[in-house]
């Protein structure tokens, strides 16, 4: 290829908006409001109302948002939280950092999901929260662990960094969107994200106004008006400029998440016949914006295709080469190897293909062609 292949081109991505993002970010600049701006309220709204839900509150990053949404739940020391064995590690720093106890689960093997089936066995007297991480693109079984959480009364927290957009399916035909559902959702505007900023960036979503207040006034050194401090808070803010970008790149998630898939369909047709690859699989109860487009490798081969893609210039990501449970910082908790047997094989099947926004035909072609060939 004459140019070179990108798992993500955000360059492409923001030439096709530049006049719309050059004139929100000189807007603000010239308005001199560099903390919290008008451009983050005018955002808050967009998000509060793309979501249809009754709060949204910005933030620094996602994994202030873990944190916050944890903080503004009530979450104690000791606590137990439950969080799939397969995900990002943010999910379960924050859990770490705030002297909680994670509970791991394993996931499955077909949509990265939390194994909603094994939920019940890991629930116990300490536990307080699930973290539902809507991986990839899609949204975990939300129904059925939301019916569970309620019989327990557990909280949920969703981690909707990778699936903004993506809209649930009831089984009565309703819809909702990813990280509405639970207690309190939480997202990323990470660059390489669905709906991402020229930074980091983060937000909470929830239908509970008073939980909203709740984490709106955490994330604010925990006042409500300057210098009264009512709780222990943290100091998170969506910087203004980022807001700006957002507040335009909104508007075009849809078209962002259309043609995402346009690319996943186009690697389905190509690719869901090759004799050692599986594509990712679509939930029948939830839309799939990918975030990436995860397939797996059996056989043992999975980095003999990485290396070779290499070689050709066309880029892989590995997400993730080792589960949470047997990374280094979280083995005081008392996992071993076997304990989670999906996420361990997962770990050392998936690769991600490039996808974006702008991918080209003939691009894709190449990354096609070169895939096949592996394999033939």
């Amino acid at each position: 290829m004459k140019d070179a292949i990108q798992m993500v081109d955000l360059k492409s991505q923001y030439l096709k908006i530049k006049p719309e993002i050059d004139n929100a970010l000189l807007s603000a600049v010239e308005e001199v409001a560099y903390i919290n701006g008008p451009q983050v309220k005018r955002f808050t709204n967009s998000l509060k109302e793309f979501n249809k839900v009754n709060a949204a509150v910005t933030c620094a990053n996602g994994t202030d948002a873990l944190q916050i949404a944890m903080m503004g739940l009530g979450f104690k020391p000791g606590d137990e939280v439950i969080v799939p064995a397969f995900t990002y590690i943010a999910t379960v720093e924050v859990i770490a950092l705030l002297g909680l106890v994670p509970k791991f689960i394993d996931v499955i093997e077909d949509t990265f999901e939390l194994d909603h089936t094994k939920l019940e066995g890991v629930i116990s007297d300490k536990t307080v929260g699930v973290i539902p991480v809507h991986l990839f693109g899609q949204c975990s079984n939300m129904e059925a662990i939301l019916s569970i959480a309620k019989k327990h009364n557990i909280s949920v927290i969703e981690d909707t960094a990778q699936a903004m957009g993506a809209q649930y399916l009831y089984k009565d035909g309703s819809t909702a969107f990813a990280g509405t559902m639970g207690d309190i959702g939480t997202t990323s505007f990470f660059p390489s994200k669905n709906l991402g900023c020229f930074g980091d960036g983060g937000a909470l979503l929830t239908n509970n106004v008073e939980l909203g207040e709740r984490v709106h006034i955490i994330a604010n050194h925990g006042q409500r008006k300057k210098y009264y401090h009512e709780t222990i808070g943290v100091n998170s803010r969506l910087d203004t400029l980022q807001a700006a970008i957002l507040d335009v790149k909104i508007k075009y998630l849809n078209e962002y998440s259309s043609a995402r898939q346009k690319v996943a369909k186009k690697y389905d047709e190509s690719l869901n016949r090759l004799s050692g690859l599986i594509i990712p699989n679509r939930a029948n109860y939830s839309t799939h914006v990918f975030n990436q487009y995860t397939c797996r490798i059996g056989n043992g081969k999975r980095d003999e295709l990485k290396s070779y893609l290499q070689e050709k210039g066309i880029p892989t990501m590995v997400y993730y080469p080792i589960p949470v449970h047997l990374q280094e910082a979280y083995c005081t908790y008392g996992y071993n190897s076997g304990d989670f047997p999906v996420a361990e094989r997962l770990c050392q099947e998936v690769i991600s293909f490039p996808i974006h926004t702008e991918m080209k035909d003939n691009v894709q072609d190449y990354i096609i062609e070169n895939i096949i060939s592996f394999f033939n």
